[in-house]
């Protein structure tokens, strides 16, 4: 069969397709890069944005939490030094009250937490005990806040650690690197110092002060012991649920015996000054706000953060607190709570490294 060459014609076709065909193919190429960078860089900018969200939302928590926390303490300070109202037990179990409430409707109702049920009597009367611990720290603190300023009470209460550490040697025979247990030591020396240079320091106050800082350490050396398994263990915000109500039940009769004509004067208090009322409530709710946002600030940053800001916490209160109440403060003071805050700061990174 005789062989025919290809005529120009149909080489000119074949030559045309092929040529449309690869300029399609360059053409469509560029398009699917384009579309894959767009997607790439909208991924991008979605990430940007969540994580921007995410810092302005830890962001407004640790102001807040700062807020409550100082909010509550200078508040505290203003009823029951400035204004008049003398009743620390009084004020306590209105917090207390504030807790039970506003825990109940935040979990049940609003369910920010699941709701943890007591499993037995046993627990029932673990959570009851540390409730006791826990209203004699809010009670101990209110008392010496009527007769020591806000710079002193912070600077007795940075010592926590040193109680913290003593309670849980004794009770658990928990030791810890002897780097630890001296980075104690400025701690213990910052607040003596600043002692002997507290021009309003007050031997009852004190004694109260440092009587609610060794009951706060006490409650959470007990709370690992009491809570430690885990089918016992509540969260912060059900602990404050089950505690509240028990700790207004236990300070109910304390009040009507130690303070028994509260009710009389803060009415007397009520008609002179008409924001009494409005002043107690709000420093109630600011009581649970302190512990529901030192919750959720626990939660959304890591233990370090926390610790961090807790120490910075305390000397931003002690700033405020000078210049709200213009309370005279001495170099001797100043230097001897510096010391105190080194310390504390040195225990909890020789704690972190040397675990």
């Amino acid at each position: 069969m005789p062989f025919h060459a290809p005529s120009e014609d149909l080489i000119y076709l074949v030559s045309l397709s092929l040529s449309l065909s690869f300029s399609q193919r360059i053409s469509i190429s560029p398009r699917k890069k384009k579309k894959k960078k767009k997607k790439n860089t909208t991924l991008t900018m979605s990430s940007s944005s969540s994580s921007k969200k995410q810092t302005l939302f830890i962001s407004t928590l640790i102001i807040s939490w700062y807020s409550s926390n100082i909010g509550v303490l200078l508040l505290n300070k203003f009823l029951l030094s400035n204004y008049g109202f003398k009743f620390p037990i009084f004020l306590t179990m209105c917090h207390m009250s504030a807790c039970a409430i506003l825990s109940y409707i935040s979990i049940v109702f609003l369910k920010l937490v699941p709701l943890q049920h007591l499993k037995s009597r046993s627990q029932f009367l673990k959570v009851a005990t540390l409730s006791v611990v826990f209203c004699a720290s809010v009670v101990g603190g209110n008392i010496s806040l009527r007769y020591l300023p806000v710079s002193f009470n912070q600077a007795v209460g940075a010592t926590t650690p040193f109680f913290t550490a003593l309670f849980a040697y004794l009770m658990t025979l928990k030791r810890e690197a002897w780097v630890t247990y001296g980075a104690l030591v400025p701690v213990v020396a910052g607040v003596v110092i600043a002692s002997g240079g507290e021009p309003g320091f007050h031997w009852f106050g004190f004694i109260m002060c440092i009587s609610a800082t060794a009951a706060r350490a006490f409650k959470s050396v007990l709370q690992g012991i009491l809570l430690s398994s885990e089918g016992e263990k509540l969260n912060s915000m059900n602990l404050m649920l089950y505690m509240s109500p028990i700790a207004v039940v236990a300070l109910l009769p304390v009040t009507l015996v130690m303070e028994p004509d509260v009710i009389s004067l803060t009415l007397t208090l009520a008609k002179q000054h008409q924001y009494m009322w409005i002043l107690l409530l709000v420093n109630s709710v600011m009581a649970y706000s302190a512990n529901l946002l030192n919750f959720l600030v626990t939660k959304h940053t890591s233990a370090l953060t926390l610790q961090v800001l807790g120490n910075a916490k305390g000397a931003v209160a002690v700033v405020i607190s000078i210049l709200i109440f213009q309370n005279p403060v001495t170099v001797m003071g100043i230097g001897g709570y510096s010391i105190t805050v080194l310390g504390v700061v040195a225990y909890g990174e020789t704690k972190r490294r040397f675990r």
